[in-house]
């Protein structure tokens, strides 16, 4: 396989950082062993009460909470900071003082054990977690990635290969979903109440538009469907409500609205560009109705659907150790200095 071919390259074991959002997150990975240890803690407490992830307070949690991740996943991996091979740090995108705390972290760690550091583009990592279960996709593929800040379908031609196809062009499919959380009042973390929420529901209630399934292209656009939402929760209003079947039965059909725009959009891509292998990552890739439609639409057409584990769609440090164990084999120049960049174009990479 190719992927193996590339990791037989690489220099040992790679120690995996992410801090880009509200995850903090260490990993251990050896391209001889596979994954040896993983480690996330998740700021969903602090930040609920506010409703959204409040970046200051993501930061200064990151600073409390990475060395002692950083410590645990060495210790469970058996290994040392001067036996690892490398370390990988998220370097974008994200928040800036997020990416910081990361970037520098690790850096400053790669300097004292004295190996090599790497910074890493945060959605070629959600892109290659697939690689990390035992059932992998070859190249090539489309990669349909979805996550609160990112809605993307990319032409994964090999490793490190990569056209963007389509992107959206306002709100993410997972910001969508937060954001109509808070229509429906439903708690923090939003998207996945929503889903929750929309299992006791009715899909076909309200008629929700598919946003720009009519035009050719592989771009998304979800605030229009947010706002057909919010008119609805206004109507709903002046008659006394909405209550709690009415709620149920608006997330099922914004749910609906969501699935049928990725998978309609994602099977363009599949057309269009010939390939038989679809993966799906993104904290919305954790979505069980989206991954049942892709699962159904792919088998009629002959095609395959691949996602990690559960675990693995949100942010996580095991996708970054991958990613930075590969980079390195391919032939990556190691960083001299701090890389944190908040806004980063994959198909930039090269």
């Amino acid at each position: 396989m190719e992927l193996q071919k590339n990791l037989s390259k690489s220099t040992g074991p790679v120690l995996g950082i992410e801090s880009s959002c509200d995850e903090t997150a260490a990993a251990v990975y050896d391209p001889e062993r596979g994954l040896l240890a993983h480690a996330v803690y998740s700021q969903i407490e602090l930040h609920a009460p506010y409703g959204g992830v409040v970046p200051e307070l993501a930061s200064r949690d990151h600073l409390r909470r990475l060395l002692p991740l950083t410590e645990k996943v060495l210790a469970e991996a058996g290994l040392s900071g001067p036996e690892l091979g490398a370390v990988a740090y998220t370097a974008g995108p994200g928040l800036i003082g997020a990416l910081l705390v990361g970037a520098t972290t690790g850096m400053g760690l790669a300097m004292a054990w004295g190996i090599p550091a790497l910074g890493i583009h945060h959605m070629e990592a959600h892109l290659l977690a697939p690689l990390l279960e035992s059932d992998p996709p070859e190249f090539p593929f489309v990669a349909l990635l979805v996550s609160g800040g990112h809605t993307l379908l990319v032409d994964v031609r090999s490793f490190g290969v990569y056209e963007v196809l389509g992107q959206t062009l306002d709100d993410a499919a997972g910001e969508a979903f937060d954001k109509t959380a808070k229509l429906l009042d439903l708690p923090y973390p939003g998207g996945p109440a929503l889903a929750r929420l929309a299992e006791a529901g009715d899909p076909q209630r309200f008629r929700l538009p598919r946003p720009m399934l009519k035009r050719p292209g592989l771009d998304f656009s979800f605030s229009g469907l947010k706002t057909a939402v919010m008119l609805q929760v206004r109507e709903l209003e002046k008659q006394g409500g909405p209550g709690e079947v009415d709620r149920a039965d608006l997330a099922a059909s914004f749910q609906a609205a969501v699935v049928d725009t990725l998978v309609a959009k994602s099977l363009r891509a599949i057309e269009q560009t010939g390939h038989q292998r679809l993966i799906i990552a993104g904290g919305v890739g954790a979505n069980q109705s989206l991954r049942e439609q892709l699962h159904l639409a792919l088998d009629a057409r002959g095609a395959r659907v691949y996602y990690p584990r559960s675990a693995f769609c949100t942010d996580n440090a095991a996708m970054v150790a991958l990613t930075g164990a590969l980079r390195l084999a391919a032939g990556a120049t190691p960083s001299l200095s701090v890389e944190a960049r908040p806004r980063w174009e994959l198909g930039a990479l090269g």
